[in-house]
């Protein structure tokens, strides 16, 4: 059977919560043509191809909610927009980029769907709906395809594009406590909180690491020094000028040696158990390609350990083991290594991995290994002979639960005594679990920005939550690194209301961000007139550490094309809920569509927040159900229908009274605004009264004073003269 192909006509990032998720998503809106005319039930072999190349469909629940439900659709019938979703989600899970979210919905026009995948990162989602299609054409048409290559091309992406592991560690557990992000660059620097209340990190450092105590952790011999002023077990060694200064000092400390870069990172140019001048000469070459400078230091002898410290308190521990091949008597030792060592997916080029990938003969302190044990690469070892490879850099098993107190104090000591926040204190001794000076141990490193992924994902031994202990440590106690942030959409006069709520905002106290019809205000000065997009705008306020309060307009085209720039709310403001007008491209044609769009700004607002809803509009009012906060109603009429339940419901209703504005409660009312004051005759030339309704209602929820709340109004006409 011919069918036509299933037509991509479009692809958006959804950046923030939309009217599908609270989380980043991709919509497309695809076009299946003549295939609306043909179920997944009426073409032959489908089902099969799909279950035999994507077998882990079988754990998508879809809509029948439990296990093989999205398969028994299949079998059903249902159409290639859903089928597609699916396919989509399934190639993400097999890349590593766990997704389970996706819906399918028909729009107005035949054939034409609007679908959408959970997004956790752009590229790799855009991808995913990209191979999916063609996936799924190949299923439909009884063609090959190569699934594994789509797979790999993900896997990839996610390489090239997602936050390393040690960053998204932390990430993922600022989410689990609901503590907002921003990424800031493309890289691993990212914003944890929301303005004054935010802080960052990049991989495992924060903004409370010192660049001072950072550069110190780089430089070895230093660190050393200070280390043993401070009565930290270290081993005896000094900084080397040539081949021979190595000699006399592995003489003069006695051998074996350690031969270093004073300034390396991942065990690079490392040499250990160094023995003889020959060894002490390459060595001293391989440590002064790495480094500035080489030092030659006692070899201590024991296992190599990873004491992670995080504010001052030993958080995990992971104990090293010495990289080798056992030769078989067939394949060479370079072949050896690249089976049975960079294999490991822990091993990589790139930074974020924790272990490099060995190559031979690039690797010079591999080869040094090598040659003292007679080989070279293209050696083919004896069966059963094991080969050391590498002694350093490999840290496999979780021992947190072993460490010594001692031991655990020393590391903490350590941290402290170089200045670091967050430190990967490196060590040797024979036993963990005993006092480390009784062993003849020593702590050999201080690093800054140290690895997660040893104990994230350990081979041996129990995961340890260290994300979560340095978001604790950034983050004590309750904190959730939010500010007050108020959303406001609609289409009656949102951008006065931002800009009132921002004055009042700035009169009690705060330094406050406004983001309104394409303007940035700081302090309610204009800062910029140039900003791309409601989304953009939010951001950039948000990213501003002055800010502590702010008020963000977002339109409803802005949240369609976008999301909100924010993903909760303190205070959530509706103003209305019309019949759309030019939103076809979106296929919005309806007010139950403009209600779905519209309700995103509900469904954000916290739950120790308030949405504020125009009780004029029962569509708007409605939205109320929503809210996972409080609701206050708002309406020029003072006997309005629903003013006597909402108030028994035990929630507020702002309403006019004579010539008052009233904030009318179960225990009572009270006054809020005098309507005859000049002042506010003034700003009611310039805005109708349900705009200062929706702004005074605002103010309520945020808990400002009245006094201040009168003060601000009376006197807020000048900011409204230019809009």
């Amino acid at each position: 059977m011919s069918h036509k192909t299933i037509r991509i006509l479009r692809m958006r990032h959804l950046r923030g919560p939309n009217l599908w998720t609270y989380r980043a998503a991709i919509e497309a809106v695809i076009d299946i043509g003549e295939l609306e005319d043909h179920p997944s039930n009426t073409i032959p072999g489908l089902y099969e191809r799909l279950t035999a190349w994507l077998p882990g469909l079988v754990e998508h629940h879809c809509g029948v909610g439990e296990r093989g439900g999205f398969l028994q659709r299949l079998r059903e019938g249902t159409w290639p927009g859903h089928i597609m979703e699916h396919v989509a989600i399934e190639l993400l899970n097999c890349a590593g980029m766990a997704t389970s979210f996706g819906q399918t919905r028909s729009t107005d026009a035949r054939g034409v769907y609007k679908l959408v995948i959970r997004a956790r990162q752009e590229e790799v989602a855009r991808q995913a709906l990209l191979d999916a299609r063609d996936l799924l054409m190949a299923a439909i048409e009884g063609r090959a395809y190569d699934v594994g290559a789509a797979i790999k091309r993900l896997k990839g992406l996610i390489d090239r594009h997602a936050l390393g592991p040690s960053t998204a560690a932390i990430v993922d557990a600022a989410t689990a406590r609901r503590i907002p992000h921003i990424r800031l660059t493309d890289g691993n620097l990212v914003q944890l909180g929301y303005g004054a209340a935010q802080r960052r990190i990049w991989t495992a450092e924060t903004d409370r690491t010192s660049a001072i105590a950072e550069n110190i952790s780089r430089d070895k011999d230093l660190t050393k020094r200070l280390l043993e002023e401070c009565g930290v077990p270290v081993p005896q060694g000094r900084v080397v000028s040539s081949a021979e200064d190595a000699w006399a000092a592995a003489q003069e400390i006695g051998l074996p040696v350690v031969v270093k870069p004073v300034d390396a990172n991942h065990a690079r140019g490392v040499s250990l158990d160094v023995r003889t001048e020959a060894e002490v000469a390459i060595a001293y070459e391989l440590a002064e390609r790495e480094g500035s400078e080489v030092m030659v230091e006692r070899y201590i002898r024991g296992r190599e350990h990873r004491v992670l410290v995080i504010g001052g308190r030993m958080v995990a521990a992971a104990r090293g083991e010495h990289a080798t091949v056992v030769g078989d008597g067939v394949h060479t030792v370079r072949a050896l290594i690249e089976r049975d060592i960079n294999s490991d997916p822990r091993r990589g080029e790139e930074e974020e991995f924790p272990l490099d990938t060995i190559r031979l003969p690039e690797n010079r302190d591999v080869m040094l290994e090598l040659r003292r044990q007679g080989l070279e690469p293209d050696s083919v070892p004896e069966a059963g002979r094991v080969v050391l490879v590498q002694r350093t850099g490999l840290l496999t098993d979780d021992v947190t639960d072993e460490v010594h107190p001692d031991v655990a104090e020393l590391a903490a000591l350590a941290a402290r005594v170089v200045g670091l926040d967050i430190a990967g204190i490196d060590l040797v001794v024979e036993d963990i679990g005993q006092p480390m000076a009784a062993q003849g141990g020593a702590i050999v490193e201080v690093n800054a920005g140290p690895g997660l992924l040893p104990h994230l994902k350990p081979a041996r031994g129990q995961p340890r939550p260290v994300g979560e202990a340095i978001v604790a440590h950034l983050f004590p106690g309750e904190d959730d690194g939010r500010i007050p942030v108020v959303g406001i959409t609609g289409t009656r006069e949102t951008a006065a209301i931002a800009v009132l709520l921002g004055a009042l905002l700035q009169r009690a106290g705060h330094t406050v961000g406004v983001s309104s019809g394409g303007r940035l205000y700081l302090q309610m000065q204009p800062i910029d007139t140039s900003v791309p997009s409601d989304w953009e705008a939010g951001q950039r306020i948000l990213m501003n550490r002055c800010v502590d309060a702010a008020v963000i307009e977002s339109s409803p085209r802005s949240i369609l094309d976008e999301g909100l720039s924010y993903d909760r709310c303190l205070v959530g403001i509706v103003t209305d809920v019309p019949e759309p007008q030019g939103l076809e491209d979106h296929y919005i044609t309806t007010r139950d569509h403009m209600r779905k769009v519209l309700r995103t700004q509900v469904d954000v607002v916290l739950p120790n927040g308030c949405a504020v809803l125009n009780a004029d509009c029962d569509v708007c009012a409605g939205l109320a159900e929503l809210c996972d906060g409080d609701v206050l109603l708002y309406s020029a009429d003072p006997r309005h229908t629903s003013r006597e339940a909402h108030v028994t419901d035990g929630r507020r209703f702002l309403t006019i009274d004579g010539a008052q504005v009233v904030l009318v409660r179960a225990s009572g009312t009270t006054p809020i605004l005098d309507l005859e004051h000049t002042g506010v005759q003034a700003v009611l030339a310039r805005i109708g009264r349900p705009t200062l309704l929706a702004t005074l209602g605002a103010a309520v929820a945020l808990g400002l004073p009245v006094d201040l709340v009168r003060a601000g109004i009376e006197t807020a006409a000048p900011l409204l003269s230019d809009r």
